[in-house]
């Protein structure tokens, strides 16, 4: 609707924005980098931040960009996930067929990552989201699979991605020994007012739009109702750019931005 109005190739601040066209922080590319590092080495990561930071986004442009040809991602996001229907899941992934007992399906798993890294030389990448909600079952589940081989390799590199309290999990003692085995640890921030600003112009520079379309002032809006939240700033563009539409304004100041919050998103 907005995007005939303010002449745009297509519609910005969507989550169907492709990998390579995505924002990125400094922060953000060098967790990118990271993680980079942890599929070559086939380490055990941690991703946390709060909720609406970009998590799930940073991920995507992440698998995105990981050579397929040398990593196969698997991915689990179930807020109830047990220890048979993950290893259940990582098979079903793997194309095999699952098993009923847990046991019998952990050492099918082991078989199948060892083929796929010894006879097509493609290492296992696991993505496990929403792991704030995995219960100590499963997190014990996650040491037992680590140790492999008496502890003497990984069998593939995993990455809980999760919000803060995740990490309030780990530092308790009774998941001391899981703790332990964390190689890297990320944790994302808001954007600050700035990053704010140079999101909102990537997103409208993506869109095609020719000018900024929204004032400084309406940004200091934005970022005062989203704190930096990538989610919440996608939501009041495109509130903003519907009402500023149908009111004919080509310019989104602050006083639009303050009327949106206040009537339509608070």
């Amino acid at each position: 609707m907005f995007e005939k109005f303010y002449e745009l190739k297509t519609t910005p601040f969507t989550r169907n924005i492709p990998a390579h066209d995505l924002f990125a922080t400094e922060q953000q590319q060098e967790i990118l980098a990271r993680l980079q590092y942890t599929a070559e080495r086939q380490w055990f990561a941690l991703l946390t931040g709060d909720c609406g930071s970009g998590k799930s986004t940073l991920i995507r442009k992440y698998t995105e960009e990981l050579n397929h040809k040398s990593y196969k991602i698997l991915y689990l996001s179930d807020s109830k996930l047990t220890p048979r229907h993950f290893y259940n899941g990582l098979l079903e992934q793997l194309g095999a067929q699952g098993c009923f007992y847990r046991g019998d399906a952990k050492r099918l798993l082991h078989r199948e990552i060892e083929l796929m890294q010894n006879l097509q030389q493609i290492k296992p990448v696991v993505i496990i989201d929403e792991a704030h909600l995995l219960d100590r079952e499963m997190l014990e589940e996650i040491r037992f699979l680590l140790n492999y081989k008496i502890d003497s390799v990984s069998p593939m590199a995993l990455i809980l991605v999760g919000q803060s309290e995740l990490l309030d999990k780990f530092r308790r003692q009774i998941y001391t020994a899981v703790a332990q085995r964390v190689n890297l640890k990320f944790h994302m921030t808001y954007l600050d007012e700035s990053q704010t600003k140079a999101y909102i112009l990537h997103g409208l520079r993506y869109a095609g739009a020719a000018s900024d379309i929204f004032s400084d002032n309406a940004v200091a809006e934005i970022f005062r109702y989203s704190f930096g939240s990538p989610r919440l700033i996608n939501k009041a563009c495109t509130h903003c750019l519907m009402y500023g539409a149908q009111r004919q304004k080509k310019i989104i100041d602050d006083s639009v931005v303050r009327h949106v919050v206040e009537n339509e998103l608070l």
